[in-house]
């Protein structure tokens, strides 16, 4: 009798569990989707060297251009997404060059995240000429286009993964800087602020302990924003020839080297192309999400 009890009172807490996680599903299919595709990507990221059927830097004449393999009457072909100009595998190109990506995007936004929440913080909590100063150095960044002082720094240091990774960090702080800064100036002014002002708390206290909490949840919807733009920035510049090495794996370097094949070998262009589709979906899905569970203008 209490094993039977045991059973029945057990059944409807799984019921529960399974019906809350289907409700949250219903709810937020364009969240779950950009965690889908987000997760993917990770996934293909980390675990490469397990998941890519062949050596990314494998060549072979006899694989040159050779068709995906579900598109082979013949039987001949080797790779599932077919092989590039040097006969590499296609597949295993692009699972490895999601690293690429995720590391421009993860580093270069904390670099910028890092630079920008001290600025904004500094900026609106203080105020009066430091934060004129500070506004008026995000200003003259916002003056230089990116690509041309992308294109200019790299044609003059070199190509290299950190090296973009910096340039993208050091570029785009300034969203962070006023985001942050509009935040704090209404922050300030709220009753718990002045009353741990009027305690004697410190400023580094109020601005850590008080502050920056209220802040967190733009900062992380902000992120996920600018994570897709800088994987777009990165393919954008490895496809001119100043990004990423050309024998690392890179999602836009495999788009640069089928230029010359997109009539002959459409397969070479394509996948890589949809790879950053994706991705940069699975990004901007997640970031709208993020922002409509946190933006309180957006519930009411």
């Amino acid at each position: 009798m209490e094993q039977v009890a045991e059973v029945t009172n057990s059944s409807p807490k799984k019921t529960s569990i399974l019906s809350k996680i289907f409700k949250f599903i219903r709810k937020n299919p364009i969240g779950i989707l950009g965690m889908i595709l987000v997760a993917g990507t990770v996934v293909c990221a980390v675990f490469a060297p397990w998941i890519a059927p062949y050596d990314p830097s494998q060549a072979s004449l006899t694989a040159r251009l050779d068709v995906p393999s579900f598109t082979d009457d013949t039987g001949e072909s080797q790779y599932l997404l077919g092989g590039d100009q040097l006969g590499r595998d296609l597949l295993s190109r692009m699972i490895y060059g999601a690293r690429i990506s995720l590391i421009v995007g993860i580093f270069g936004v904390l670099i910028s995240l890092v630079i920008g929440t001290i600025m904004g913080l500094v900026s609106g909590y203080f105020g009066k000429w430091l934060d004129d100063l500070i506004m008026r150095i995000a200003d003259i960044q916002l003056a230089f286009p990116f690509m041309l002082f992308a294109i200019v720094v790299m044609s003059v240091l070199g190509t290299g993964i950190w090296k973009i990774v910096i340039i993208l960090g050091l570029t785009y702080w300034v969203g962070f800087a006023r985001l942050i800064r509009g935040q704090v100036i209404s922050l300030k002014e709220q009753e718990f602020v002045q009353a741990a002002k009027a305690i004697g708390g410190s400023n580094t206290r109020i601005i850590l302990k008080h502050i920056l909490p209220n802040v967190l949840s733009s900062i992380l919807v902000l992120s996920t924003m600018y994570i897709a733009e800088f994987i777009l920035l990165e393919a954008s510049l490895t496809f001119l020839g100043l990004g990423v090495d050309p024998t690392i794996p890179s999602w836009g370097g495999m788009l640069a080297d089928s230029r010359n094949y997109i009539t002959t070998a459409w397969w070479t262009s394509v996948f890589p192309g949809i790879s950053i589709m994706l991705t940069v979906l699975g990004f901007n899905l997640l970031g709208d999400w993020l922002r409509d569970k946190f933006d309180p203008n957006l519930k009411a």
